[in-house]
């Protein structure tokens, strides 16, 4: 049996990923190429594409006897609404034409009626466009997702990590039936032999019924802090997302999204079939214990905003844009160490450890970005130690990474042009090597001059400072290695 997944490259379709591989043949959508998913599962198959594009939809489809469509345009800059029905309707024609059996899709939990919020509304939609040339299709329903890289468990747990005292607007006291992400996974792989017959969906959730407060108050008595929630009669879904925007790593427009929806509850109604689904969900408190477990022993491989999609950002077709004259800014220093001590301050920067000097500069420039409707500073890395082509680093995204050799960061916040910023390290004998770093911009236009020329004062702070602080250290590492 083949199987594609989509998105892949997020969240849910990457944990969906490590519980299928070399159970079934698998094949992915991403819209960008990942060495490290290409790395972790070397049988899999990779195709690259848009959703929005009819051929690269029929040519990931061919072959395929079940779809799991993960697909979702909520962090669009645009009309997500109709990118989402774009989507939808090409993998319904392409499902039907290739003679795929199956389409598994994953939407939201909420009260059908007139009040819904627009993300949910298209949730909804997609469901019902997916079985619109007859190809079967199993919608499931879900509520907050808990797993650590979910969007929702992230939202709230930057919350309480963040805010001592945390003024609630009336959202905060709305019902949820939240779901582990182990439990959730299980619905998802249970229904790829599903006996069914025709088109169904599926309300599921965990065992607790707890308002959004409560959960935050589950999380902070894991963690032992005290915290205060005061509440209030009303928040504005702009506010709100921009608040959210900085204190959590949701970006403001997907944070308006995310309260328009949790203005509604989302409890399960309908529950499902024990003959079908044969397997009790996990509580709250369990399901938070296990996810601090995992992420003490590592097991964290997949976030949610590790897909481009997630923060609207589309890669910007260059071809034909005349930009002015590259820009750049080179400084480099030698450093009594092997290349590979060199590197580590280097592979580990950005995150919680910060970009080595002029921190409060890199998060006001993270604001701005926010307010411009860019990712901001707050995604943060996957992973505190490794990287790979392709992970997101803060408002940069990883284009090349070469272990002890060189880190090539694009940059994905709002410019007026395009930036890089490059490490090199290269060895000059066996004790000794050279640590290069280089940012690079390409102005557009008289504006992306300006910009560039305006923050120069700012450079030999900045940029001078790192990297004098990544040479410290990089021997403070060799002393202690």
């Amino acid at each position: 049996m083949k199987i594609l997944i989509t998105g892949a490259s997020g969240y849910i379709g990457g944990q969906l990923m490590m519980s299928l591989y070399k159970k079934y043949e698998i094949s992915c959508l991403t819209r960008t190429k990942k060495d490290y998913l290409e790395s972790m599962y070397p049988e899999a198959n990779f195709c690259y594409g848009d959703a929005s594009n009819t051929e690269d939809v029929e040519k990931a489809c061919e072959g395929v006897d079940i779809i799991f469509y993960f697909i979702h345009a909520m962090g669009s800059s645009g009309d997500f609404e109709q990118e989402d029905k774009i989507n939808a309707l090409n993998f319904s024609h392409a499902a039907q034409a290739c003679g795929v059996k199956r389409i598994i899709y994953l939407g939201g939990l909420v009260e059908a009626d007139s009040k819904m919020s627009k993300h949910m509304k298209s949730r909804a939609e997609v469901g019902r466009l997916l079985k619109s040339d007859g190809v079967q299709v199993l919608e499931f329903r879900a509520s907050v997702v808990l797993g650590a890289g979910s969007l929702s468990f992230e939202m709230i747990r930057a919350l309480v990590e963040h805010l001592p005292m945390m003024v609630c607007p009336s959202w905060v006291r709305k019902y949820c039936q939240a779901i582990y992400i182990g439990d959730l996974i299980k619905y998802l792989v249970r229904a790829i032999e599903l006996g069914v017959e025709g088109s169904h969906i599926f309300e599921i959730g965990g065992k607790d019924v707890t308002t959004y407060g409560e959960l935050m108050k589950s999380y902070a008595k894991l963690r032992s802090l005290k915290r205060y929630m005061i509440p209030v009669p009303i928040l504005t879904p702009h506010l709100s997302s921009l608040w959210l925007g900085l204190v959590t790593p949701l970006y403001s427009r997907v944070g308006r999204k995310i309260i328009d929806s949790v203005k509604h509850d989302s409890v399960v109604s309908d529950p499902v079939s024990k003959e079908l689904f044969p397997f009790d969900c996990i509580g709250v408190d369990e399901a938070l214990n296990l996810i601090q477990k995992n992420e003490d022993e590592g097991y964290v491989h997949t976030r949610w905003n590790d897909a481009m999609a997630a923060a609207g950002i589309k890669k910007v077709d260059w071809k034909g844009v005349h930009f002015g004259n590259r820009l750049v800014d080179s400084r480099t220093l030698e450093v009594n160490c092997s290349a590979e001590k060199a590197f580590y301050p280097i592979q580990t920067i950005g995150g919680d450890k910060g970009w080595y000097c002029g921190n409060w500069l890199w998060s006001m420039r993270g604001f701005l970005d926010l307010l411009m409707g860019g990712p901001g500073v707050r995604r943060g890395r996957r992973d505190p130690n490794t990287l790979h082509q392709g992970d997101v680093l803060d408002f940069w995204r990883v284009d090349l990474y070469k272990a002890n050799e060189v880190l090539l960061l694009e940059a994905e916040m709002k410019l007026p042009g395009r930036a890089w910023l490059k490490f090199e390290v290269t060895p000059v004998d066996e004790n000794n090597c050279k640590i290069r770093q280089t940012a690079i911009y390409d102005p557009l236009g008289f504006l992306g001059v300006v910009y560039w020329y305006a923050v120069v004062p700012l450079h030999a702070y900045v940029f001078g400072g790192m990297i004098k602080e990544i040479k410290k250290r990089a021997l403070q590492h060799a002393r202690e290695n």
